[in-house]
């Protein structure tokens, strides 16, 4: 959600700026601006797209080697020209841009309007740079102080980037809750939500911390905490390549990405999996192994796809680690009162790492004396570094906005960590635990093969592309990714899809059923087959439209379905991670054939960092 993008240097700022917001148009996105520093400040924003914003300053003075860049998504007013950022403070020396959300902002807005203010736009950043104002004008300091006096003030989760016409030689940043990365170049700095619209100019990087302030200049940056204390900077070198934030040859960043797969799993199993050694080494969980084999329970925390991840987790977890475990959603767990011993263990899924409800639901759970174990994709992320232990996904950068290639990577770097749990539990037999390290091995080769009938599972989805609702079922292991495949249809084609157990279909969706209606079977071989084949027999006798995602050679459903998307054979345990594959595309080949921007969906931000 929101992009920032801030430059200070000898470098022309516009065109950094404007570049890095592109880089990060993954987030989603629904106006953009920018604010620039030179002989004054000069403002230009505007609804829409980057492209749009590119329009309205051709001709424009665009001169400066410091400013701020931003791509907003809504939360406070609607999508318009006024309440996009950078927003201008009331004396029209001060630019801000802000990432998350001001909770007490109507206080603080009630409070200023009775002072005089007047405001342009419905936002809570323009409260809250107003607030930085009045206290600067009333303190007489600097506008370091006032920044600090306000954050101290403020309720939410920020980050915010300052330019002050009075020192236009400074940026000044700070953050809380949302992710803030600071790249290091010869005279030079660069500020951006991630790491995408630096790595072509520095892989040396600052990841900024909750609640610290920074000041930065050409050639220094200087980090504070809100006490005033100065902090040494950690600075990280960044394993991230121009080439990975680029499309690749593919039409769409979601197509390139289903299609890395392949790629992706085999990076997430390299150094870990060794079949020959029979061995399974994660550093994370080995450095931690007494507290996490002993967990009394688990509890996984996570949204969207990554719960959908966490639910197979649950399959996993108990059937091999015999560990209860509960799954939560991460913006429920938050404002609920759970019961928490010492000992539990949270498993945190975020692609991000930085899924602000995610974050708090770990934070309250590790103040109760919980274990925090991570399973997130970006390096140096949030939940990466709160975490007592973890493990990163390796998938690399994803940019398509609904997520593909993250989730085949948390199903397989979760595998390994229950496998691991349990091999040191001796909760599993040997013969069991090597056919599963076999299982997890062939994963890359089985994922290319069903990649290889891309075209015949383009064929299928083009002749449900006008349907108007869909059902995905499935049992045992296959149901959450049933639920996975009904979330890709929406996000990418708008389609209305419901995912359920099979055997909950005769408790209501039974009714939906119709020639019109497609049900999406996951019917891979199993322990549930028989029961599934009876589902699928049910929804023909009342004229549904049946495709099957089947084992190859499965003859039975074969001759029951309407269409079959069949996949390699492969252990239930691990089955889940190759049957969402056709999923995956069948959601994308719609959506594309509807005249979609996939990479893009409406209303859909990457990163969700505010409530």
């Amino acid at each position: 959600m929101c992009g920032i993008v801030a430059y200070i240097g000898h470098r022309q700022a516009y065109p950094v700026i404007i570049k890095g917001l592109k880089r990060l148009e993954y987030r989603g996105y629904d106006s953009a601006g920018v604010a620039l520093l030179n002989h004054g400040l000069k403002l230009y924003k505007k609804k829409g797209k980057v492209a749009a914003l590119e329009e309205i300053t051709v001709g424009k003075d665009l001169d400066g080697h410091i400013g701020i860049g931003h791509t907003r998504w809504a939360t406070h007013g609607e999508p318009s020209d006024r309440n996009a950022h950078p927003h201008q403070s009331s004396n029209g020396k001060l630019a801000m841009i802000h990432n998350g959300i001001i909770e007490n902002y109507a206080a603080l807005k009630s409070e200023l309007i009775k002072k005089g203010y007047v405001f342009h736009s419905d936002t809570d950043t323009e409260v809250l740079l107003n607030f930085i104002e009045d206290i600067q004008k009333n303190n007489g300091g600097t506008l370091e102080e006032a920044l600090r006096i306000a954050l101290k003030r403020v309720v939410g989760a920020y980050v915010v980037v300052l330019i002050d016409k009075d020192n236009p030689d400074t940026l000044i940043a700070a953050r809380k809750g949302s992710p803030l990365v600071i790249g290091i170049g010869k005279n030079e700095h660069f500020l951006a939500s991630d790491a995408s619209p630096i790595i072509e100019y520095t892989k040396e990087v600052v990841y900024v911390n909750d609640y610290q302030i920074a000041i930065i200049k050409s050639d220094e940056l200087i980090l504070k905490n809100l006490g005033n204390e100065r902090q040494t900077p950690f600075i990280q070198k960044l394993d991230l390549e121009l080439a990975a934030i680029e499309k690749g040859g593919y039409d769409h960043f979601m197509l390139k990405e289903i299609f890395e797969q392949p790629d992706t799993i085999r990076d997430c199993l390299r150094g870990r999996l060794d079949v020959q050694q029979c061995t399974i080494t994660m550093a994370g969980i080995q450095n931690n192994i007494e507290q996490i084999k002993n967990a009394n329970r688990i509890l996984i925390v996570a949204c969207g796809t990554s719960w959908h991840a966490g639910l197979i987790a649950e399959y996993i977890i108990e059937e091999l680690c015999r560990i209860p475990v509960e799954v939560e959603y991460a913006s429920e767990f938050r404002y609920r009162n759970p019961i928490i011993h010492k000992g539990d263990m949270i498993i945190a899924i975020s692609q991000s790492g930085e899924t602000a409800d995610t974050l708090v639901a770990i934070e309250k759970a590790k103040e109760q004396g919980a274990v925090i174990l991570g399973i997130v994709n970006v390096v140096g992320s949030s939940i990466s570094r709160i975490s007592h232990a973890g493990a990163y996904t390796h998938a690399g950068p994803e940019i398509g906005v609904a997520s593909t290639k993250a989730f085949t990577a948390q199903l397989t770097v979760l595998a390994m960590v229950a496998l691991k749990i349990a091999k040191e539990r001796e909760t599993i037999s040997h013969d069991r635990y090597l056919h599963l390290l076999e299982e997890l091995n062939d994963l890359p080769e089985k994922v290319s093969h069903i990649l290889a009938r891309a075209e015949h599972i383009k064929n299928v989805a083009l002749k449900y592309k006008d349907v108007i609702n869909a059902l995905y079922l499935g049992r045992g292991y296959n149901f959450p990714v049933a639920l996975e495949g009904a979330l890709k249809l929406k996000e990418i084609s708008y389609i209305h899809a419901e995912g359920y157990p099979a055997a909950e279909m005769k408790h209501g969706p039974i009714a939906l059923v119709d020639e019109s209606l497609p049900v999406i079977f996951v019917a891979t071989k199993d322990a549930y087959h028989e029961k599934i084949v009876s589902n699928i027999q049910e929804i023909k006798a009342r004229k549904g439209k049946v495709i099957a995602v089947i084992t190859e050679g499965d003859e039975t459903i074969t001759g029951m379905a309407d269409d079959i998307l069949p996949v390699p054979e492969a252990d239930e345990v691990i089955a889940p991670v190759i049957s969402v594959i056709p999923l995956q595309l069948f959601s994308y080949y719609i959506g594309i054939a509807k005249g979609y921007d996939v990479d893009k969906p409406r209303n859909l931000a990457k990163s969700v960092t505010v409530e």
